[in-house]
């Protein structure tokens, strides 16, 4: 509060959604997306190339937690969820799913970097850094590498294509890939789930323990080791680390 006792302003990259909870927009609108499809392409980029089960994740920006809701439907449950949202209303309505092992921080990641810092295995951001100018944008991803001990992983906005609102930032992808590779991480760049204007980055540490496996798809101690099936190839991805 401000010392006339009036709300502060929301720092500029939350004022849109501001506007849009004072226009009363729901679901995906009010989330800044056109619609439900374009939160969601995101959401399943991030789970289908890094792997979060059975890990702790952190979820800055996380919304009404949609991407926990999504790993849970797909069998992908983390040993622990944070969610760290700076909206107010948005948080309550995370918590108000009632999600198990989820705790939701009412945080401003860009004002807090600290709260980071929360011992995650992996740090995640699902649309969360659309409304950041390059400067905040790599300084939170700084920060975020930084409080992560295995994975982080992050969607951004790399062309004008997806950039239309004038709240919105796109960001360079070769920028982005020299940042990636002075990071020291492995990583993978991965597009063409949303028409071309948007990259999904996955990093690892490169000392990073391999994600666990599921309890009922451990094998027994004392069993044989099994061989191992041939693995399909991957898609390779067009910058990596």
């Amino acid at each position: 509060m401000s010392r006339a006792g009036h709300a502060a302003p929301a720092p500029g990259y939350l004022q849109p959604y501001h506007d849009a909870h004072q226009r009363r927009a729901q679901g995906a609108e009010a989330l800044l997306y056109p619609d439900r499809r374009a939160q969601f392409v995101r959401l399943e980029a991030i789970a289908r190339h890094c792997p979060l089960a059975g890990l702790h994740v952190l979820d800055a920006g996380c919304g009404r937690a949609e991407l926990l809701g999504l790993l849970l439907a797909r069998g992908m449950a983390p040993a622990r969820y944070t969610g760290l949202e700076a909206l107010p209303w948005l948080a309550r309505a995370a918590r108000r799913r009632r999600y198990p092992r989820c705790t939701i921080v009412e945080a401003d990641f860009v004002r807090a970097p600290e709260r980071l810092r929360a011992g995650a295995d992996a740090v995640v951001f699902s649309g969360s850094l659309n409304l950041l100018p390059s400067r905040q944008f790599y300084r939170t991803l700084r920060a975020a590498w930084a409080a992560t001990n295995c994975w982080l992983a992050f969607n951004y906005l790399c062309s004008p294509v997806e950039a239309g609102d004038p709240w919105l930032h796109w960001h360079r992808r070769r920028t982005v890939v020299a940042f990636l590779r002075r990071s020291g991480a492995h990583f993978r760049v991965y597009d063409g789930y949303a028409d071309g204007g948007d990259c999904t980055v996955v990093m690892r540490r490169r000392r990073a323990p391999p994600p666990p496996l599921p309890t009922a798809a451990r094998a027994p101690r004392r069993a044989p080791a099994a061989a191992a099936p041939p693995r399909a190839p991957a898609r390779r991805s067009r910058a990596r680390g």
